[in-house]
């Protein structure tokens, strides 16, 4: 099983609000410094997408790559890769934790890397640290700059009250 490198950041918002921005794909390459272009390929029943191709440029990382996300809850998703030109992996998650009654939301963005090129452990574990902080404090400032709001032609996480990610860098 491969290694993950995961990390953590509280944000001052509602966990709807976060996972808003989260899901607003179209609006990555405005926060998040590593994705250049974001495209949703493929949305579920709920308007959720399902495919996003990514353009990455995050250092010793550069890639144009295809990932399947799987919307767990209102609070949880996962997403993993479907092609990708550099990346043999590229799997990852945001989970939202309500803090102080919902006022608050704990973000924990896990993901796993693995390259196609021979790349040295270590040297991944650090991109997806750099991957992770990046994308973190990208969300916390885009989410407490800006009001609450579904992105325009996308429906809210299933359960959500709201709109999303990033994920990141890669998401």
């Amino acid at each position: 099983m491969s290694e993950h490198t995961r990390s953590s950041i509280t944000i001052e918002a509602a966990p709807a609000a976060v996972m808003g921005v989260i899901a607003d794909f179209d609006r990555y390459p405005e926060w998040t410094g590593e994705v250049k272009e974001a495209e949703v390929l493929a949305r579920d029943e709920a308007g959720r997408a399902e495919q996003v191709r990514l353009l990455l440029d995050a250092g010793a990382i550069k890639d144009d790559h295809t990932l399947a996300y799987t919307w767990i809850s209102a609070n949880e998703v996962q997403w993993s890769l479907v092609k990708s030109q550099m990346l043999r992996t590229l799997d990852g998650s945001y989970a939202l934790a309500p803090l102080d009654g919902g006022a608050r939301t704990e973000v924990t963005y896990q993901l796993t890397v693995d390259v196609k090129i021979p790349m040295l452990g270590m040297i991944k574990r650090k991109a997806e640290k750099v991957i992770i902080d990046r994308a973190l404090a990208g969300l916390k400032k885009r989410v407490e700059a800006a009001p609450a709001q579904a992105p325009a032609g996308q429906a809210p996480a299933k359960g959500a009250a709201e709109h999303v990610a990033e994920p990141d860098e890669l998401a």
